[in-house]
């Protein structure tokens, strides 16, 4: 059964050699996400400035061969701390967490279901067209965009 609001979110942590700041600007940069996701292809701004809280952003995802777009609103940005948005079409909110760890960054990204999606979501989602377990993906996704931006940073 797929996550229901006020079940635990799903949590991954990295250790990152490079400074908050220039993690800051891979994980608030959700039109560019697609670099690291393994299911987002990237998106653009729709509404506000790029980053900053009460902005939006229109996102396209794949899964295999399935398409489909997002709305995403940035819900909190405190540079370089923490950078949250939520999705729309899914109520999941997302969440990066930077910490300083010396001159490294451990960040943790979570993912949250805030609200029940809309039955057109949750039919599409548990169809198994964009894959058989859902949460097990996204938590997978999660990890392999954490190390993405790893591999890039200390590269």
């Amino acid at each position: 059964m797929a996550k229901q609001p006020g079940d635990p979110a799903d949590v991954v942590s990295i250790r990152i050699e490079a400074p908050p700041e220039k993690v800051w600007h891979l994980v608030s940069d959700l039109a560019r996400m697609g670099r690291y996701s393994p299911e987002n292809r990237g998106g653009w701004w729709i509404k506000g400035k790029p980053g900053e809280a009460g902005s939006w952003l229109q996102g396209f995802n794949r899964h295999r061969l399935v398409p489909w777009l997002t709305h995403a609103k940035v819900v909190e940005s405190r540079r370089p701390h923490i950078f949250a948005f939520d999705v729309l079409e899914s109520r999941a909110r997302w969440t990066y967490r930077l910490e300083a760890d010396g001159e490294a960054t451990v960040v943790t990204e979570t993912r949250e279901i805030t609200k029940r999606p809309s039955l057109p979501v949750r039919l599409f989602s548990g169809s198994g067209v964009i894959g058989k377990d859902r949460d097990e993906l996204m938590t997978a996704g999660m990890r392999a965009t954490l190390e993405a931006m790893k591999a890039e940073l200390e590269a």
